[in-house]
């Protein structure tokens, strides 16, 4: 397999995708923020002082697949059709799971966008939640599934 990234010189570049078809693309990510129990009850009990954590992370997250392009450098600006956020919340372990799902019809893929949606929001959670404990990590961010273009399906655990 050879890098795409970089020409016959070993110089950077955007990948040419102007002679491949426009498909539907569809693209989610995953990751995991674990929390101390004061800041994760602070955060169910809406009690950050910096306003409503899942939400505003949520909204940082949708916001973060649309800067994609001006966060990495390779990465082309796609039309999205879709970006959506969620949150699914473990009390008992202290954790919060982000999970971004991207869409676009285009020439080229949403896995990035859906990888910087996800650590846009988890980033969120830290930076709002950091007053109270600066203990938290942020683990496990991931592609979770990808549709469409050429290399068809992909599954980080299959079926």
């Amino acid at each position: 397999m050879e890098f795409t990234h970089f020409d016959e010189q070993g110089n950077a570049r955007m990948v040419d995708v102007s002679g491949k078809d426009i498909t539907h693309r569809v693209a989610v990510a995953e990751g995991v923020i674990s929390v101390s129990r004061e800041v994760m009850d602070a955060i169910r009990g809406n009690k950050v002082k910096k306003g409503d954590v899942l939400t505003v992370s949520q909204v940082a997250g949708i916001m973060g697949t649309k800067r994609t392009p001006d966060l990495i450098p390779m990465c082309h600006p796609l039309s999205l059709t879709n970006a959506e956020v969620t949150f699914e919340v473990d009390d008992e372990a202290c954790e919060i799971k982000a999970v971004c799902r991207a869409v676009t019809d285009g020439r080229t893929g949403v896995e990035m966008e859906a990888l910087t949606g996800v650590s846009t929001a988890l980033l969120t959670v830290y930076d709002m939640c950091k007053a109270i404990d600066k203990r938290m990590v942020i683990r496990e961010i991931h592609l979770v599934s990808k549709e469409g273009g050429k290399s068809g399906r992909f599954m980080f655990k299959e079926d």
